[in-house]
């Protein structure tokens, strides 16, 4: 029987698996025409599941060596003779797994670079072989593997200009581009240049191609995943609309998509329903798993990008897409930041909420929880009251207002206001952010208690006119999410002479809006 696999390598006779099959034509396009690349994705992207997936696509006309770094140590990278040794050692264990015809691969002559080089050259000569190595970062911080990039590099431009054997193809797979790594370990002085560097700052690997194939599932391909478990279990689930919804909360994100799949099919009865994938979201917001331990590792280990994300989520400040910028970049490697209509957004809503809970959970810290008598008043017999909760954080508002600066207020009034709602619908429900809508003006919450759904529209007050727009705005949203009630709440930093004070029902285009100014 299969299972949603999340943990390991996936196989279509073992686990239910996105047809990914147009994805490895498009990389087998690239082999086809003898490129090198580096397939550099986030954590638990499926690079290791592509590499297996594309070797059985290839047997039959290439010749496939897998390796990975992953769990070889450091003895490995201590000098050339322990990486050529143990590279050789790979290769022969590699084939003798994988491929039909025998090659001899081991040589205990081989001590340094340019005898590897060597015996390469009279080991691909006449044979077609693609050498993939995955984990490719556990060797990155090593001199020595660049100086194993190096002879790669020559060795291809060597074949290029007619004077040499090499492979086909090599494919690396890591999370990060390798192209970048020389200047950085130059940078941190853990790389000195040799024979094999044309120029000093040269990267080893500048004979790549870019790799631009999407990785991501799309909607449509999450369907062929829930078609064949359908197949085997007749739910009578709606594929389309779960596919979409799934699609919704995680942008394609392979883990995130095979995670919440499996919350349903293993800890939910089998509940595909739309209903289903909120309790699913619910189990991911709270669990702990290597993906979002790597996640708060990062931010807390990288206080800029965390700066940064922060001023995206939190403060709703717009960010414009900059190709160079390091903080942009390195929060794409990790597969936080996307570029959207060359504007910068958090890269999947689930991704959103997290980051979000962390900001917030951070903020906790430091002051006293809603109490479990209010959390009472606001929710009764199962259901949520936004109206009394906007009122009763009005009341405590008012009161932080008198205890704390203005200048705090004004950039941090909306953590002060999440921080208020988490405890509150904590274990029942959860929000996010509709970042496609969020401006430094204005931020879109969409909260889901149970059944219930609530769209609040948090705003800096700027004059009656722009008040005026931000009605129309939220009605404009209602009717794109087709429902008829909203809530607004508008932080009012005006002198206090001139600040309005106000929470009140409105009736605006036919939608209930219910508007509190603080």
């Amino acid at each position: 029987m299969k299972n949603f696999n999340v943990t390991s390598l996936c196989t279509p006779e073992e686990d239910y698996m996105v047809d990914i099959s147009t994805k490895i034509e498009q990389i087998k396009q690239l082999i086809d025409r003898r490129c090198y690349f580096t397939i550099n994705r986030a954590r638990q992207y499926g690079k290791t599941t592509t590499l297996h997936a594309l070797r059985r696509t290839l047997s039959n006309e290439y010749i496939c060596i897998n390796l990975s770094f992953e769990g070889v140590g450091t003895t490995m990278f201590a000098n050339a003779q322990s990486f050529c040794q143990r590279f050789m050692w790979q290769l022969d264990m590699a084939e003798q797994n994988g491929s039909s015809e025998k090659i001899e691969w081991q040589n205990n002559k081989v001590t340094d670079f340019d005898e590897l080089s060597v015996h390469l050259t009279q080991l691909c000569k006449g044979r077609k072989i693609v050498l993939m190595i995955d984990e490719v970062d556990k060797a990155s911080n090593h001199e020595i593997f660049l100086h194993f990039l190096g002879m790669l590099r020559n060795k291809f431009n060597e074949r290029k200009g007619g004077m040499g054997a090499t492979f086909h193809s090599v494919i690396l797979a890591g999370v990060h581009d390798i192209k970048n790594i020389k200047s950085k370990m130059m940078r941190e002085g853990k790389y000195t240049p040799t024979e094999y560097d044309d120029k000093k700052y040269d990267s080893p690997w500048n004979i790549a191609v870019n790799f631009n194939v999407d990785m991501s599932f799309s909607s449509t391909e999450i369907t062929t995943m829930l078609k064949d478990y359908e197949n085997d279990h007749n739910t009578g689930m709606n594929i389309a609309e779960i596919s979409k919804e799934i699609y919704g909360y995680t942008n394609g994100y392979p883990f995130l998509v095979s995670r919440i799949c499996q919350c349903i099919d293993e800890e939910l009865v089998r509940n595909w329903t739309i209903e289903g994938i909120q309790r699913a979201i619910k189990i991911l917001l709270t669990e702990s798993n290597t993906l979002f331990d790597d996640m708060f590792k990062n931010l807390e280990n990288n206080k800029e990008l965390s700066k940064y994300i922060y001023e995206l989520l939190i403060l709703g400040e717009v960010k414009p897409f900059v190709i160079d910028d390091p903080i942009v970049n390195i929060g794409a490697i990790y597969g936080f930041l996307l570029n959207v209509n060359d504007r910068i957004a958090i890269a999947n809503k689930i991704f959103e909420l997290r980051m979000i809970n962390y900001y917030i959970s951070k903020d906790l810290r430091n002051k006293k929880q809603v109490t479990s008598v209010l959390q009472n008043d606001i929710v009764k017999e199962g259901n949520f009251d936004m109206e009394l909760c906007l009122r009763k954080f009005a009341d405590h508002y008012s009161e932080l207002y008198n205890k704390r600066d203005r200048k705090f207020l004004e950039r941090h009034g909306r953590l002060l206001f999440l921080s208020y709602l988490k405890p509150l619908i904590n274990g029942q429900g959860f929000y996010h952010i509709e970042s496609q809508f969020t401006d430094q003006r204005r931020m879109d919450i969409v909260v889901d208690f149970g059944r219930q759904q609530f769209i609040i529209e948090l705003k800096l007050w700027n004059g009656k006119h722009y008040q005026s727009e931000g009605y129309s705005q939220l009605c404009g949203y209602l009717m794109s999410k087709r429902a008829d009630t909203g809530y607004m709440l508008t932080f009012d930093f005006r002198d206090e002479g001139n600040k309005t004070r106000k929470a009140e029902w409105l009736d605006i285009n036919g939608k209930k809006i219910f508007e509190v100014i603080v």
